[in-house]
């Protein structure tokens, strides 16, 4: 938040130092929403993944069917 604000007051500068105040571009307009389109692209493929596709990270071994008669390979005795 301090980055913003003295981002936002004071602007960002050149390596160069050569005045350039003819060609700034302003904050609020142009990067308050680009930054707001970029977090709405990320939240919406979040919930496309969490609300349509939950499974697709998941472990195939979970889509096996489950056979109570059997113990599975992975779990061994003492």
């Amino acid at each position: 938040m301090i980055h913003l604000y003295y981002l936002h007051d004071t602007g960002s500068n050149n390596p160069l130092g050569i005045d350039d105040s003819g060609d700034l571009v302003s904050f609020h307009p142009y990067f308050s929403h680009k930054d707001f389109v970029g977090i709405l692209i990320m939240v919406g493929a979040l919930f496309l993944f969490v609300f349509f596709a939950p499974d697709v990270f998941g472990d195939p071994t979970n889509f096996i069917p489950a056979n109570p008669y059997k113990t599975p390979i992975h779990i061994q005795p003492e």
